[in-house]
C-alpha cells in the first residue's frame, strides 16, 4: 500500500481478515495499534489508509519512529 504523508510515499503491508460477523478487520503490523474495519474489503482498506495517516501523524508528533521493524519468519508446521 503506498500513500503520501508529509511529502513522502510509504508502502506498508496490511492484514485483512473477515470475522464471524462478516466484518473485515484490517491491521498494519508495522504501526503498533493501527487497526480498523469495514463492511467490505474496499471499505476496510479505505479505513486503514485513514488510520495509518492518523497513527503516523501522532507518532511523528510524539517523536516516535513512524514504524517498527516487521520480518517474515520461516516455521515448519
Amino acid at each position: 500500500m503506498g500513500y503520501d504523508i508529509y511529502g513522502e510515499t510509504m508502502t506498508l503491508a496490511i492484514t485483512l481478515v473477515q470475522d464471524e460477523d462478516r466484518t473485515f478487520i484490517v491491521e498494519c503490523p508495522a504501526i503498533p495499534g493501527c487497526i480498523s474495519q469495514g463492511r467490505s474489503e474496499d471499505e476496510a482498506e479505505t479505513n486503514i489508509r485513514n488510520a495509518i495517516r492518523e497513527c503516523l501523524a501522532v507518532r511523528r508528533e510524539l517523536g516516535l519512529p513512524l514504524t517498527i521493524q516487521v520480518r517474515q519468519l520461516e516455521v515448519s508446521v
